[in-house]
């Protein structure tokens, strides 16, 4: 994709999502944390739901601690793979009160040294909570990446790669929530809705569905 339709593409996603945003809910960069941690193999609605409970009741590194393994498993069982998450965020809260104040850090090292915490939850972490120029990429994002052409490549670190070059500089912040929602919402794995995609004519895409 030329540089001109890059800049277009972008140009109409901000048009219609000026503010583009995270759809977990949270309220300090430590509560983004947790529910990305949970997020992983579910959905932004289940985790939105159990956070809604756990919130309330614990939602600092001591107050989660304090919860236990156990205690945690009650508010995040309906997500998948909780035992696992679980074990995690206990281990997260204890190294964040340990070696960072009970505070988030702000580079990726620290943040992938963290029990749970990938490549991805960290972009995420470092985009949404800290507003750092990274690339998170998904399922969603590596699939709109390579459809419409905009940034093709095998491997989730390949594209997250060439996005960081092909997007413009001036969209490069809010890239990752834009990418996400129109391949949640409009270029769909199964069935794309390429009658009212707002980029169609801009898309590499053979096969564009008609109706």
């Amino acid at each position: 994709m030329k540089i001109s339709a890059r800049k277009e593409f972008f140009r109409r996603l901000k048009e219609i999502t000026p503010k583009p945003e995270t759809e977990l809910n949270y309220d300090s960069p430590f509560e983004l944390l947790v529910a990305v941690i949970l997020s992983a193999q579910a959905t932004d609605v289940s985790v939105n739901k159990a956070t809604a409970k756990l919130y309330p009741a614990a939602n600092t590194p001591q107050d989660i601690l304090a919860l236990g393994v156990d205690g945690l498993k009650g508010y995040i069982r309906t997500i998948g793979l909780f035992n696992a998450k679980a074990e995690n965020i206990i281990k997260t809260c204890a190294i964040l009160l340990e070696q960072h104040g009970g505070e988030v850090p702000e580079d990726r090292e620290s943040l992938e040294a963290l029990p749970g915490v990938g490549r991805k939850t960290a972009n995420v972490v470092l985009n949404t909570a800290f507003g750092q120029p990274t690339m998170a990429v998904d399922t969603h994002i590596f699939r709109v990446s390579n459809r419409t052409g905009l940034a093709p490549g095998k491997t989730p670190l390949a594209v997250e790669k060439a996005l960081l070059k092909a997007v413009p500089a001036d969209y490069l912040i809010d890239a990752h929530h834009w990418l996400i929602l129109h391949g949640r919402y409009t270029c769909k794995a199964r069935k794309p809705n390429c009658p009212e995609c707002i980029v169609r004519d801009l898309c590499g895409f053979d096969s564009k569905t008609i109706m």
